[in-house]
């Protein structure tokens, strides 16, 4: 188990100093489980990403030609003298899902792309007005199934030319006799044509050609074959066949198209049944299932207020002018329809609310817009972004009213596959989809073309399972996922994919998981090693650890103080090495105390969620305690997140601070009044540029700046607090517009990032860089690690409270100025 320098199943790492790392020599054993350990900010990203993957994409790229290169985003050769036996590689990084709402986890995984091929080969089409299956056929399998049904009365063969149209229909019938018909069938009965029937103008009529009359056999098949042709030529692909004995009627069709509600449909492929393309997708909402409509809960926020109290809060504040117009609408409104003003809006008749608000219909009498209708029209008409913008937020994400949430054209949702639409197909479980397929039972040549797609698709869906995932629909949004589901899912593809000799690195995989769930991922990441992968892991969890086959501990502290190689082995001998903090934790000689005392509860200081009911919530009632440390747990998929995020922390916004996210499903919320703000965390990154940083994000760079805007030397220049951003034409490095270092474009090899020659990466120009508080330049104080700031900004305003806060959550070792690209999740 134990690798040898210079084995050929060997990783050999030297002098890695990338970020923190401290010039390490490492050796790892391929073809194995290896977990890359140690305290937060200890190296564990830069080793595993920033080292490895980053030299293993690096080759490859190098690999390819000169003019493939050139096309290609390639990564900078990491801070390493040099690294042996690397394979090829591959990341599945702790990132955020995809922000794009068309994003679902079937179009992530490939499902979505064979579930569209499935519909469009095997899938048969229905009219999406009366239900009715649509066939199409040629004039021979037309003849041939007449003739196979036998029977010994005559049939007529029918054409339609007129289907429940209005009029006396005279040029039809002079047309049908000048073409050579004696006879048509003129609702239902059959009359003929030597003189014109008189119809009734202000009815609806169908008529039908008489092509023939004849008893179909095999000895008149030339004859009923020409008039099955005519017939479908004249009724524009659709004939009818009746059998006057038994008074039996067929239908059959040339085209996908409905005989009795005319509905036609194009030629079933693929592209029908996407969203994301104009051939498929609701016109009405683009493919989106949304579209934003103003929401009565926002226009009206506290039902408690009377109109005259200003209840209608889109009226009150969209200016004076229109206020005085309003008011006069109000009035009106009152008289006419007798609903006071002074009541208080939840107090009025449901008929008078819901007339305020949608107005009446065109034309009737008296007449009143309504409140939703005049903000649309409104939005619709102005030319004003700072009209819309102010009008936005009375605006919510509500199903489109088309396609009802179903992103696709009627057409689409109309063809099945045994009986189920890709409607009722893409709102299912992991596990019920997986259920459905393996089910499916189809007959002929869909068996045949169906046989091929039915087992990728099982494929896909079984590697989704085994990493825990079978509670996932497969129609949730991306952007829904948390960060651990998303990497699962990157994590299932690769699975699928059956590549072997590479190395995976992984980034905390285990991360919002269940214990019951983890033992599923590691047999998932064992059987990617076990076809012959290097599997690279960055973890804390101690399960993860524990089944490692080699571990990585790196330290001893965080930032400056880490970056080295503390200890490697098998989990045994880490666990035996007494310098090794993970081993301690792992012998148990350290532990995390459990509290002796927990903080009591006090009485009535609650929230209590009422019937919550959204995705897989049961209609429960939750008491959160206020004041407390409540940890919300459970299996994967068992609603955590649905309680917490989509039903109370966007209530509670909504209820505190106008949120235009509007809650889940449930029946009230209590409590909310002992509550002043409602703060997210989640594991979105705090910013995505270079830009971003530590100072930035938390605020303390606001400080930072008004201090020496403070300074004498900055008062007598006249500076203001802009001149110390980097951000802003100034104060900056014009040079590299503030970013410390310039990109050189190599075409075919990869960008070259130098330091700035003007500044030499302090962001800032000269006049700027003049300017110094108790002697340190605004360059010099990014460069400081948060602990070193804690202290020189002691006795500043605000300052001690920010830093202090990220000095309590570990990370004093943090740069200021560090970019948020570089931090872990």
């Amino acid at each position: 188990m134990k690798p040898v320098a210079g084995d050929p199943g060997t990783i050999r790492i030297r002098g890695a100093r990338m970020h923190n790392l401290q010039g390490i020599d490492l050796d790892l054993p391929r073809n194995r489980l290896i977990v890359v350990t140690g305290l937060s900010g200890s190296g564990k990203s830069s080793l595993a990403f920033d080292t490895i993957y980053a030299e293993g994409q690096r080759r490859y790229v190098e690999s390819l030609s000169a003019y493939a290169r050139q096309f290609l985003g390639q990564r900078e050769k990491p801070d390493v003298d040099s690294i042996e036996g690397l394979p090829p590689t591959i990341a599945i990084e702790q990132r955020a899902s995809s922000h794009n709402p068309r994003s679902t986890v079937a179009t992530t995984t490939e499902i979505y792309d064979y579930l569209r091929v499935l519909y469009a080969r095997a899938g048969i089409p229905h009219c999406p007005k009366c239900g009715r299956e649509i066939r199409k056929q040629s004039a021979q399998e037309i003849a041939d199934r007449l003739i196979a049904r036998g029977g010994e009365t005559p049939r007529l063969v029918l054409a339609p030319v007129v289907r429940g149209r209005k009029g006396e229909h005279r040029e039809v019938f002079r047309s049908l006799a000048s073409s050579g018909f004696l006879r048509a069938r003129v609702d239902g009965t059959v009359r003929d044509l030597g003189e014109i029937p008189k119809l009734a103008k202000r009815s609806a009529h169908t008529i039908e050609a008489v092509v023939d009359r004849l008893t179909p056999t095999e000895g008149r098949r030339a004859r009923l074959q020409e008039a099955v042709e005519l017939a479908l030529k004249v009724g524009e692909g659709v004939l009818r066949v009746l059998d006057e004995a038994h008074g039996e009627e067929e239908v059959y069709s040339a085209q996908y198209a409905c005989p009795d509600c005319g509905v036609a449909v194009e030629e079933i492929e693929p592209r029908m049944f996407s969203f994301n393309s104009p051939y498929g997708a609701c016109p009405g909402c683009d493919g989106l299932g949304n579209s934003l409509e103003f929401d009565a809960d926002l226009v009206v926020p506290d039902p408690s207020k009377s109109i005259e109290d200003g209840a209608i809060r889109a009226w009150r504040l969209t200016g004076r002018r229109n206020a005085i117009h309003t008011n006069r609408l109000l009035r009106q409104f009152s008289r006419a329809f007798g609903v006071p003003l002074d009541v208080p809006f939840r107090d009025l008749p449901d008929a008078g609310r819901r007339t305020l608000l949608e107005g009446t219909p065109d034309g009737s009498e008296p007449f009143f817009e309504g409140v939703l209708p005049n903000l649309q029209r409104r939005f619709r008409q102005t030319d004003s972004e700072y009209v819309k913008h102010r009008l936005m937020q009375f605006m919510s994400e509500r199903p489109c009213r088309d396609c009802k949430g179903a992103r696709l054209r009627p057409v689409s949702l109309a063809v099945r596959v045994a009986g189920r639409s890709i409607l009722e197909t893409s709102p299912l479980p992991v596990d019920g989809a997986h259920a459905f397929l393996a089910g499916l039972s189809l007959e002929g040549e869909a068996k045949a073309v169906a046989a091929p797609i039915v087992r990728e698709l099982l494929s896909r869906l079984k590697f989704l399972r085994d990493v825990g995932l079978g509670y996932l629909t497969l129609d949730r949004r991306s952007d829904t996922l948390s960060g651990g589901e998303a990497q699962r899912i990157r994590l299932a593809t690769q699975v699928g994919s059956g590549l072997v000799g590479v190395c995976y690195v992984l980034d905390e995989p285990t991360i919002g998981l269940h214990p019951r769930d983890n033992a599923r991922l590691l047999e998932t990441l064992r059987a990617m090693r076990d076809l012959g992968n290097t599997v690279i892991l960055v973890e804390h969890d101690e399960e993860t650890i524990r089944s490692a086959d080699w571990v990585v501990d790196l330290g001893p502290g965080a930032g400056r103080m880490g970056g080295r190689l503390v200890a490697q082995g098998t989990p045994a001998e880490i666990e035996r090495d007494r310098t090794s903090c993970t081993g301690r934790y792992l012998s148990g000689a350290v532990s995390i105390p459990v509290p002796a005392r927990r903080r009591p509860r006090r009485d009535g200081a609650e929230i209590v969620v009422r019937g919550a009911r959204e995705n897989n919530l049961k209609g429960i009632d939750v008491r959160i305690p206020l004041g407390l440390f409540t940890c919300v747990t459970g299996v994967s998929g068992s609603g955590k997140s649905t309680l917490v995020y989509d039903i109370l922390d966007r209530a509670a916004r909504r209820s505190l601070s106008g949120g235009r996210e509007k809650p889940g499903l449930h029946d009230r919320i209590e409590g909310l009044r002992g509550v002043d703000q409602a703060i997210s965390i989640d594991q979105s990154p705090i910013g995505r540029t270079p830009r971003s940083n530590a100072a930035t994000y938390t605020g303390a760079l606001d400080a930072i700046r008004k201090l020496f805007a403070g300074t004498l030397e900055a008062k007598v220049r006249g500076y203001g607090p802009a001149r110390f951003s980097f951000n802003l034409p100034g104060g900056r490095c014009e040079a590299c517009e503030g970013q410390g270092q310039k990109c050189l474009a190599m075409h075919f090899l990869p960008d070259v990032y130098v330091t700035c020659e003007l500044c030499r990466g302090t962001r800032f120009n000269r006049e700027t860089l003049q300017v110094r508080w108790r002697g340190r330049t605004i360059a010099e104080v990014l460069q400081m690690p948060v602990e070193e700031a804690a202290a020189f900004f002691k006795n500043a305003p605000t300052l001690p409270r920010i830093l202090g806060t990220l000095l309590d959550v570990g990370l004093g070792y943090l740069h200021l100025g560090q970019p948020s690209t570089t931090l872990s999740g």
